[in-house]
This record gives structure tokens, C-alpha cells and sequence, in this order.
């Protein structure tokens, strides 16, 4: 049961706004809009992000490694359900959740993520020549760090309003 409600207000326009660039309103959105500067810090961020370096399919990848490290079952499920949508195969999937991918580039990207996420942003000089190694860039590095922030936000969210799933659950 949902620690904090949804909310049905929404004065600010965050709700619609959100609506007509998913075409729905996820739970977590509608919980998060009680703190309306939250919500549009999280959205601002979010669209920044979209006009970023990183292509979409390394986006939802990184959102879904990053639920996976951070056990948030509810958006492990929401980024399983949109990277299958961007045609991420459902062994693209599991291997993302691992920090791994096929192509050697993605790979380092998720590899770094993951080593920061663990270490809170204190990977060694080798983790970091180990991606520049596979052409991870610098602007690459900045906005990874921007995707972990987003991301353990709506993460940490839900670990404490505990949302209803809105999405066919997949265990983080």
C-alpha cells in the first residue's frame, strides 16, 4: 500500500505536462507532484538530459542499471517496460541490469555507472582510464553523473512513498 497518496490537484500543470510527454502519468510522477518544486526539479532535469550526448537506448539503459544497483523494483519494472519498447531484447535487458552490453562503448558506459553508483562517485584513476580507454568522453562521464542523480531520486523516492505499480512488475 502506497506510503504517500497520488495527487489529484495539480495547480502547477506539472501532471499535464507530464501526460503529454509520456502520454500517461505514472504513479511515481503523480506521488512525487505533493512537493511540486520536486517534481519540476526532476522533469527539468530530465529534459536536459534528452538533448544531451547520450542516445536514448544508452539512456533507458542507464536508468534500468541504475534502479537495478539501487533495488527499486518499481522502476526496474517501468525501464524493462520502455527499453523492450525501444526494441532492447529481453537479453539486452537482463544484460544491462549486469553492466554489460555487446557493444564495447555501451559496455564501458554501464560498467562506469555502476562502479559509480557503488563507490558514490569515488571510482579509482584505473576505472576511469578504463573508460576513456573504450571513448568514453568527458561530457559522457558529466551526464552519466546527472543520470545516476536523477535516477537514484525517483529511485529513493519510491523506496519511501512506496507507489502502487503501475507497470508489469519485474523484480529489482
Amino acid at each position: 500500500m502506497p506510503r504517500i497518496p497520488t495527487v489529484d490537484d495539480d495547480p502547477h500543470g506539472l501532471l499535464d505536462k507530464t501526460q503529454r510527454q509520456l502520454g500517461r502519468v505514472p504513479n511515481l510522477y503523480a506521488t512525487l507532484a505533493n512537493g511540486p518544486a520536486a517534481l519540476e526539479g526532476y522533469l527539468a532535469l530530465r529534459d536536459a538530459l534528452t538533448r544531451g550526448v547520450l542516445r536514448a537506448r544508452v539512456r533507458e539503459q542507464l536508468a534500468l542499471l541504475i534502479a537495478q544497483e539501487n533495488t527499486c523494483t518499481y522502476c526496474v519494472s517501468a525501464h524493462t517496460l520502455r527499453g523492450s519498447k525501444m526494441g532492447l531484447t529481453d537479453a539486452q535487458l537482463a544484460k544491462t541490469r549486469e553492466a554489460a552490453d555487446d557493444d564495447p562503448h555501451t559496455d564501458a558506459i554501464l560498467r562506469i555507472t555502476r562502479e559509480l553508483v557503488r563507490t558514490r562517485g569515488r571510482v579509482t584513476d584505473e576505472t576511469l582510464a578504463t573508460a576513456r580507454s573504450a571513448a568514453v568522453t568527458d561530457a559522457e562521464l558529466a551526464e552519466i553523473t546527472a543520470h545516476i542523480a536523477l535516477n537514484t531520486l525517483s529511485n529513493y523516492f519510491n523506496h519511501l512513498a512506496q507507489p502502487e505499480l503501475d507497470f508489469p512488475e519485474v523484480a529489482a
